[in-house]
């Protein structure tokens, strides 16, 4: 858990954003995936702390409120999903955090972050299925 800083709560309000954004003809979920890059790195700090950079993965599932609606790959997500429409779609991103450690104890920071997709599925349209 990090104390509440400027990127930590960036972070949360582009979740809280991303959650929302379709209203109720939509839904995101947010959940934690495998994490191929385990490695952490760490410096030591001048006060004893330590700064601390690692990545995290996580997904985040698109899925239509009900049978009539689609979604529509955009142009970031052709390379995965081409033009095919959706009624879901899964997002995996992998995230390279920098956080801060202090020396006596106290919660860590979130200093800065920065997330990229790297990879989007979800089944087509059943009338995009039959046409294969």
């Amino acid at each position: 858990m990090f104390t509440p800083t400027k990127a930590s709560k960036r972070q949360i309000k582009v979740h809280s954003d991303a959650a929302t954004r379709f209203g109720d003809k939509g839904t995101s979920v947010f959940d934690g995936a495998d994490n191929p890059h385990t490695d952490a790195y760490a410096l030591k700090t001048a006060d004893g702390g330590a700064l601390i950079l690692f990545s995290h993965t996580h997904t985040q599932t698109d899925a239509v409120a009900h049978s009539g609606l689609q979604i529509n790959p955009g142009k970031n997500d052709r390379a995965w999903l081409h033009d095919v429409p959706r009624t879901s779609i899964t997002y995996t991103f992998v995230c390279n955090d920098a956080a801060t450690v202090p020396a006596t104890a106290q919660p860590s920071r979130l200093i800065g972050y920065t997330c990229a997709r790297t990879n989007a599925s979800g089944p087509p349209l059943p009338s995009w299925t039959a046409r294969a």
